[in-house]
């Protein structure tokens, strides 16, 4: 498993004025300590349609450091040149665990760039409890979506920006990577989509959001 640093950043707004930081500075990230990987992923350019969700505008962007452990991350986020993209714009900055779900049998390295972003937010009635299940169940029907890539779960960690950031309210968040937008579009329109429905209508309770946004991903590092 792996830590993930997962930083959203807002909108750009009229008032006050937030922008969203420049790839360039982002790209500024690549030569921090231990970093085990930099991805910015973007809203999607093309048509990513899923029928039974539609949660409107995601993001601004969202940048993902993967790092070795919370040790390695508390010392990456007090690194100069990574303060100096976050003067403006940050909306969440949440560390998680991530784990990878085999797909076909076996695990498969993380290069498509198509991912749909799920996240299932506070609260529930039983949080242990509903992230158990999911993770016993729901990642085995996604590995047999149709033309699927990758399956993934993140798990939020006891872990504050010192700078005092807000922390997202998720209790949990999946990742299903896809070569291309039409491939995500054909495994939406599949039978399985529906089968993935009536089983989240089986999890344990919860009253929280559950937003999906398809983002388009690319790797800056390495």
């Amino acid at each position: 498993m792996t830590i993930v640093c997962e930083i959203a950043f807002v909108a750009p707004r009229p008032a006050p004025p937030v922008v969203a930081p420049s790839v360039e500075l982002i790209r500024e990230w690549a030569g921090l300590p231990e970093l085990l990987f930099l991805d910015l992923y973007t809203p999607v350019t093309g048509s990513a349609t899923d029928p039974l969700v539609d949660d409107g505008a995601a993001p601004a962007c969202l940048a993902k450091l993967g790092v070795p452990s919370l040790d390695v991350l508390d010392h990456v986020v007090r690194v100069e040149r990574f303060g100096a993209a976050l003067a403006d714009g940050i909306l969440t900055c949440t560390a998680m665990r991530r784990s990878e779900h085999a797909v076909a049998g076996a695990a498969s390295p993380l290069v498509a760039p198509f991912s749909y972003l799920v996240r299932y937010h506070r609260p529930a009635e039983d949080e242990a409890a509903f992230v158990r299940h999911y993770l016993d169940t729901h990642p085995l029907l996604l590995a047999r979506l149709p033309r699927i890539r990758n399956v993934m779960c993140y798990v939020p960690l006891a872990w504050r920006h010192p700078a005092g950031f807000p922390v997202a309210d998720y209790m949990l968040g999946n990742e299903v990577v896809f070569d291309h937008n039409e491939d995500f579009n054909a495994a939406m329109a599949s039978p399985l989509r529906h089968e993935l429905r009536a089983h989240f209508h089986q999890f344990p309770p919860f009253s929280g959001r559950n937003t999906h946004y398809p983002m388009d991903r690319r790797r800056l590092f390495p």
